[in-house]
């Protein structure tokens, strides 16, 4: 059937930022949630998609929202089920129909003459329940992922921020430049914990498709066949964007637009990963249009020192938290892998739900 007999979309709603009054309605952008006011537009459950500047991403709501002006949203489902139609719509590709020339905009109106495979709706409900049972599993993994990292980051701050580590009640605080701190443990340069590093040039045309991560100023980038440093890694970003720091559990290739930790003479990856990441390193931006950090200008900054033991025993219970939290990670990576090849062809009728496929 015809896009138009599917759905009805419209153009969200007008509302600036100055307009925003605090309350309990998310603001649905092209991409995500923008903020939340006092007022909401449409009840759930609820369809998006980007109308300007981001096209391709589509968000499933469910509860009273806000669908902003850069976005578009379902306001009749013709009688197919939401959480289909969701689905339906991911595997489209808005981006083809761009409009904008400046800022990539979408026309709904581009989009009625399209035509949509609709199987019956026990079959739409079929296809959305299987989904839905691979995003429900994503998610709850996502949120123990969450609970694992809080629970790392908490632990750093207990032991090393507010000094309660094991038998600190035996270790009184001492003064030193930085204020008090345990006996026994010292105040030195940032390099002596940790040693910073430019990363190395790898143009695109010299990658080969591989399994090691590239990481670039803010992130994975890319993949390669060839690791340059061994895990874990501590990477921070160099040049284009500075301050988000990044612990790496697995071998990698650190960007030239990076710094990575090559020694860490008085510490451990962990308590270095953490330490590097509460400086606020924007502050040392050299780069006039550029946004630029010079490994040297921090090298020298005075920071507390824990003993190597304290740091062994963090990075044991920290490790071990994050290492779970990676191969949560990894299990939705397949996961999402999984519900992606089964997107199209769940919605093609390539896999017939009336057989005993074990789906469904």
């Amino acid at each position: 059937m015809r896009f138009s007999d599917f759905v009805t979309l419209q153009r969200g709603f007008d509302l600036t930022k100055t307009e925003m009054r605090d309350g309990p309605y998310p603001v649905i952008g092209s991409t995500s949630i923008i903020g939340h006011h006092n007022e909401f537009k449409a009840n759930p459950p609820g369809v998006v998609t980007g109308r300007s500047g981001s096209l391709g991403v589509v968000q499933y709501v469910a509860e009273r929202y806000w669908p902003h002006n850069t976005s578009l949203w379902v306001k009749d489902f013709r009688g197919n089920d939401p959480k289909f139609v969701y689905y339906c719509m991911q595997g489209m590709d808005f981006a083809r129909f761009n409009a904008g020339a400046g800022v990539p905009t979408l026309n709904r109106n581009h989009l009625d003459s399209l035509e949509v495979e609709v199987p019956p709706l026990p079959a739409q409900q079929r296809i959305a329940g299987i989904l839905s049972a691979y995003d429900e599993l994503i998610e709850n993994s996502q949120r123990r992922i969450k609970i694992l990292e809080s629970m790392a980051r908490a632990l750093y701050r207990e032991w090393f921020v507010y000094f309660r580590f094991p038998g600190h009640e035996n270790h009184p605080r001492i003064a030193s430049p930085l204020g008090e701190i345990p006996q026994g443990w010292e105040v030195g340069r940032l390099d002596d914990v940790l040693v910073l590093q430019r990363g190395f040039d790898l143009p695109k045309a010299s990658r080969t498709e591989g399994t090691v991560p590239i990481i670039a100023a803010t992130g994975v980038t890319g993949f390669h066949n060839e690791a340059k440093v061994k895990a874990p890694g501590v990477v921070t970003g160099r040049s284009g964007s500075i301050g988000e720091v990044l612990y790496v559990q697995e071998d990698f290739w650190p960007l030239n637009t990076s710094l990575w930790v090559k020694e860490f003479p008085k510490g451990e990856p962990l308590y270095a990963y953490y330490l590097l990441s509460s400086l606020d390193l924007k502050q040392f931006n050299s780069g006039a249009a550029v946004p630029t950090l010079n490994r040297n200008d921090i090298h020298g900054m005075r920071v507390v020192v824990p003993p190597r033991d304290l740091q062994k025993r963090f990075q044991d219970i920290a490790g071990a938290l994050l290492a779970h939290s990676r191969m949560l990670d990894l299990k939705n990576k397949n996961l999402r892998r999984t519900r992606n090849l089964l997107l199209p062809r769940l919605l093609s009728g390539q896999i017939d739900l009336s057989e005993g496929t074990g789906l469904g």
